[in-house]
């Protein structure tokens, strides 16, 4: 009998030493587990992090130039002053025949405001029958030729010319259709002007009997 009881005690020792061990080995796996868990976790938050990081450099970095830009053109100041006889000037193009192709192209030129607000036609009229800067281009209204009148009949242009407008080269076929042509262009760049009608010594003449517009 007692030695019956003493393998009995013994066998519920072992049986309590492998439950230990496995309870320790369980506990080990789980320990594990969360290991690895934390570890993906802080590498996923890690590369997170990194790429906040790059991410708000780029972003920095790319407001600070946009900023710098700003600054330059603020603080951008011309080498010369502008006048205040440049600041009255504006740009209209004036039409005149090339010497090399004999067809219209336009010239540019600066006027002052002043004179264009005050008398228009006038003042782009009395350019071309002066003629043109450029060496590359020739004046094409005859010499001598005086703009007498001008004024609006609604949305036409009525120009009131001496009778040395009539002295052009009658041979020059395409001559008579440039200097139409030339007042027109030239015209019609004014917002109110869409057609222009010619009168010799205040009458209409039968070489300039229509009434022109861009489309002629």
């Amino acid at each position: 009998m007692e030695n019956n009881v003493k393998v009995l005690k013994l066998n519920e020792k072992i049986g309590s030493k492998k439950d230990k061990q496995t309870i320790i080995l369980i506990i080990n796996i789980h320990l594990r587990r969360i290991t690895m868990k934390n570890k993906k976790i802080v590498i996923i938050f890690t590369v997170l992090l990194i790429i906040i990081l790059i991410g708000g450099y780029f972003v920095i970095k790319y407001f600070k130039e946009k900023q710098n830009e700003q600054t330059t053109v603020e603080e951008y100041t011309p080498e010369e002053e502008i006048s205040e006889e440049q600041l009255r000037q504006t740009i209209v193009s004036l039409y005149f025949q090339s010497k090399e192709t004999k067809e219209l192209v336009p010239e540019a030129r600066l006027i002052d405001i002043k004179e264009i607000l005050n008398d228009p036609y006038d003042k782009l009229v009395n350019l071309l029958i002066e003629g043109p800067k450029s060496e590359k281009e020739e004046k094409i209204i005859p010499e001598n030729t005086k703009l007498q009148k001008c004024y609006m009949e609604e949305d036409c242009l009525v120009l009131d010319f001496s009778t040395e407008f009539l002295n052009y080269d009658k041979t020059d076929e395409k001559l008579k259709t440039n200097i139409v042509g030339s007042l027109v262009k030239t015209l019609t760049q004014l917002t109110e002007v869409n057609k222009i009608k010619i009168l010799i010594d205040g009458n209409e003449n039968e070489e300039f009997k229509e009434i022109y517009d861009i489309k002629n």
